[in-house]
């Protein structure tokens, strides 16, 4: 599935403003890994990154959410490897992150929305946030409540040996920022 075709479906599913922003941003971030850890395979990470919550609206639920977007994405014809990224994505799905995709996907789902958070509170949006911000808000639990800070920090773990000598939470923040900020314009932030 294209980018076009899986924010069209995205789209359909969803009509939550700030679900499809957070949809296109973890879109973005994926992009961005994908462009170091899969060169050529940008617009498939994309994709998966636009898909991994587009039945969450309809399918709130952890008894439902990924499962029914996954199996309807089984019938477009998607490939294992992005249905199991988003079901890697949910840690109550029991799905073990195994794959660059899939631990990708986790490590920029949570903090992707907290960048957002950040970026609404200042003036300037996200054109000035640094990670040094992001950090600070990181530890004020009562900002972006519902923001797993633990799955913030797994999913760096679990990102930093496909990553290499001189990544850190720093590189991964500055990394993300870097990717949303590029469509910033287009998603108003």
């Amino acid at each position: 599935m294209n980018p076009e075709e899986a924010r069209e479906l995205m789209e359909s599913w969803t009509q939550s403003p700030a679900l499809r922003v957070h949809m296109e941003c973890v879109g973005a971030c994926m992009r961005a890994y994908a462009s170091l850890l899969a060169p050529g395979d940008e617009d498939r990470w994309l994709a998966c990154g636009l898909l991994h919550d587009f039945d969450y609206e309809k399918h709130p639920s952890a008894d439902e959410h990924p499962f029914v977007g996954v199996r309807h994405l089984e019938t477009l014809g998607v490939d294992d490897e992005t249905l199991q990224a988003i079901l890697g994505h949910a840690d109550y799905s029991g799905v073990a992150r195994e794959t660059p995709m899939a631990i990708a996907l986790f490590a920029v789902d949570e903090l992707s929305g907290f960048i957002v958070a950040c970026s609404k509170v200042r003036p300037e949006g996200i054109a000035t946030l640094t990670p040094k911000s992001v950090k600070k808000k990181l530890k004020d639990k009562a900002f972006a409540a519902a923001v797993s800070r633990d799955d913030v920090r797994v999913g760096i773990e679990q990102l930093t040996p496909l990553m290499g000598e001189g990544f850190d939470q720093t590189v991964h923040i500055q990394g993300c920022i870097d990717a949303i900020s590029a469509e910033r314009e287009r998603l108003g932030l």
